[in-house]
């Protein structure tokens, strides 16, 4: 079943290239195995799956260390400072830096393992009061002042839009998040790349795709409602 459920995901994606003029290939599904036990990500990793992205550190490790093969993890949720130390060899991609003072702490855990640390900035383009990451306005400062550390290296950027019952009703958020990326890129600053955007889930992927989106998160599309009970 969760074969099926990706794969139908994976033809919503294509569609939504097809109708946007753009190339699948330039998607990054992200498989959002949050809460889920290690048996669904094998039998998807069985079906040459490799990205996987966690929102708790702890959930994270224990399943990068259990897992029967090498794939890429993602952090997609809130990382607090006092976590760092132990995701920054084991991550792939940081898709939630949203402060200086937590880049920086990445900087200093990643250079005591030797490592550069990729991340996208997290940016609250609708301004919701529940969600971490920064103001539109206040996002070019930060990447400009992030990208003096020598361990961490920007990929782009990242928004979680509403939950909302239409997904046309998320497409200005995703629409302006993708020209935020446009202006930074074209400051030309070094050790920042605007390629990633990480922007769109299960109820909104397909327009974010539309309007630009690289990677998608997609957790209930896949593996169905989760159980918060365990």
């Amino acid at each position: 079943m969760l074969k099926d459920n990706y794969d139908a995901v994976v033809k919503k994606i294509a569609d939504a290239c097809e109708r946007a003029g753009r190339n699948p290939e330039e998607i990054t599904l992200i498989a959002v195995s949050k809460t889920k036990p290690l048996s669904d990500i094998e039998e998807l990793i069985g079906h040459g799956v490799k990205e996987f992205g966690e929102n708790k550190v702890q959930e994270l490790t224990s399943k990068y260390e259990e897992v029967s093969c090498k794939v890429n993890w993602h952090l997609i949720g809130h990382l607090q400072t006092n976590k760092v130390k132990y995701i920054v060899d084991k991550a792939c991609l940081i898709h939630s830096v949203d402060s200086l003072k937590l880049a920086k702490e990445i900087d200093k855990e990643a250079a005591k393992k030797s490592v550069i640390c990729d991340i996208l900035v997290q940016v609250n383009v609708a301004n919701e009061d529940t969600k971490f990451g920064l103001e539109l306005e206040d996002t070019a400062k930060l990447v400009e002042d992030i990208s003096k550390l020598p361990n961490v290296r920007i990929k782009g950027l990242m928004t979680i839009a509403p939950f909302v019952d239409n997904p046309e009703d998320n497409r200005g958020y995703f629409s302006q998040l993708k020209q935020l990326s446009l202006d930074i890129k074209s400051k030309n600053i070094d050790n920042v790349d605007m390629s990633i955007l990480s922007m769109g889930m299960t109820n909104d992927y397909e327009v974010a795709i539309e309007e630009g989106a690289t990677m998608v998160r997609v957790g209930t599309g896949i593996f169905g409602e989760r159980n918060y009970n365990i």
